[in-house]
């Protein structure tokens, strides 16, 4: 693995273990129509890419009971830590829950019913290759459901990709791959799926402090590269972003728009 590579996947590993307050509303209304997407059944085999704090590992486990089985594999220990304590909590018998990388899974073919990804497709590094290996993981007949952002998305992030820019720092916008509906429907056809569904949904809310904000951004995988800058470039970059976010904002807070795509495909 390349030194970058090494530094990018170490990066995500340190932005999650960092997030002790993950769950919370957004999470859980994000989740649901992931669910409602695959129409689980009893006794299904499913597997949870990128599961974090397993909202939705926890919620197939529920429905697909004790002769179903639900594998949610996470890159990050802190995240893994915070789902074991949930499924303990539930008492389920039925999920495991184990450390790995979604770029480097390696089930048997025809090894589940259904595999869920919740708004984390965008972190691979070649979403291409994963969806190849999901269709050979998935029976004849299974079902991928997976939740992404519009290209578009992310009000602050779009404004903080922006101001970085400007001080010469270049950030991806992670959501380009699969950023539309047209997006999602070539990829997953390409590696072979068909019965290809895309729903889109507003989820947007407000960030109520210009703090908040920079720090959503500052300590993501996609924005810690700003910390490349000098500090005081660092401090001005910061300081006109805060200002224009401020600037902006009502007395409900900054309104930051996250258009969401929730897509469903088939295993032929």
């Amino acid at each position: 693995m390349t030194t970058r590579m090494n530094e990018y996947k170490q990066q995500i590993i340190t932005d999650f273990n960092s997030r002790i307050n993950y769950d919370n509303e957004f999470r859980y209304r994000f989740a649901k129509p992931l669910i409602e997407l695959a129409q689980l059944k009893p006794r299904q085999r499913v597997l949870d890419v990128a599961t974090g704090t397993g909202i939705v590992a926890i919620a197939a486990a529920k429905i697909v009971g004790d002769a179903g089985y639900v594998l949610g594999v996470d890159i990050s220990t802190g995240m893994l830590a915070q789902a074991r304590h949930k499924v303990e909590l539930e008492k389920l018998q039925n999920i495991e829950l184990i450390e790995a990388d979604a770029d480097d899974l390696n089930f048997d073919d025809n090894s589940f019913d259904v595999i869920f990804c919740s708004a984390a497709i965008a972190y691979f590094t070649d979403v291409f290759t994963s969806l190849c290996q999901w269709y050979r993981f998935l029976n004849t007949g299974g079902i991928v459901a997976f939740s992404c952002f519009a290209e578009t998305a992310h009000t602050a992030s779009i404004l903080f990709r922006q101001k970085a820019q400007q001080f010469g720092i270049t950030v991806d916008n992670p959501n380009e791959t699969l950023g539309t509906p047209e997006k999602c429907q070539a990829l997953l056809q390409q590696a072979g799926f068909q019965n290809i569904e895309v729903v889109t949904q507003q989820f947007g809310f407000y960030f109520k402090d210009a703090e908040t904000a920079w720090n959503a951004h500052a300590n993501n995988v996609y924005g810690y590269q700003v910390c490349q800058l000098s500090p005081d470039k660092l401090a001005q970059l910061k300081a006109e972003y805060m200002a224009e976010i401020h600037a902006l904002s009502t007395e409900q807070g900054f309104g930051h728009d996250v258009n969401s795509l929730f897509v469903s495909a088939r295993k032929s």
